[in-house]
């Protein structure tokens, strides 16, 4: 096996995300890697989110990237590696695809992600995690979420 040069963390800025994020920060130093964190906005006009409401006078496109921009920062300086890219892919395929189109593009020979647990095959079946290890042509770590 050879080592890990080019590492993916998909984040959606959830705990479980942050805790992925920190693995594989922790894996990137281990080998000297480039790490690169990526998150995939889903962009589907027709289901805009109303948790989330842009101001009147932005583009919501431009708005999201902003915001994701913002917290990718955050993440990055929290994380405290000198390698560390950044970056944010809107699609109109789902975030499991992008994610792993993005690992093809990039070289990427390790990707990360969190799973937010197992409750059942069903819950399994549809997740995010469970899409990029099924597809990915790389090495996927699904990162556990922790039982409290």
């Amino acid at each position: 096996m050879e080592d890990y040069k080019n590492i993916l963390c998909a984040t959606d800025f959830s705990d479980h995300g942050r805790a992925a994020a920190e693995r594989a920060a922790n894996i990137a130093r281990r080998y000297g890697a480039q790490l690169t964190l990526l998150h995939v906005v889903e962009y589907f006009p027709e289901d805009r989110s109303n948790v989330e409401i842009t101001p009147e006078n932005v583009d919501p496109a431009v708005y999201r990237e902003q915001q994701a921009n913002k917290l990718l920062t955050e993440l990055a300086q929290h994380l405290a590696y000198d390698k560390v890219a950044q970056a944010v892919r809107f699609s109109t395929r789902s975030a499991t695809q992008e994610i792993v189109h993005f690992a093809g593009e990039q070289n990427i020979d390790l990707i990360i992600v969190a799973t937010h647990g197992s409750h059942g095959i069903t819950s399994t079946l549809g997740s995010t995690a469970y899409g990029v290890t099924h597809r990915a042509s790389c090495d996927v770590l699904a990162v556990r979420a922790a039982k409290s």
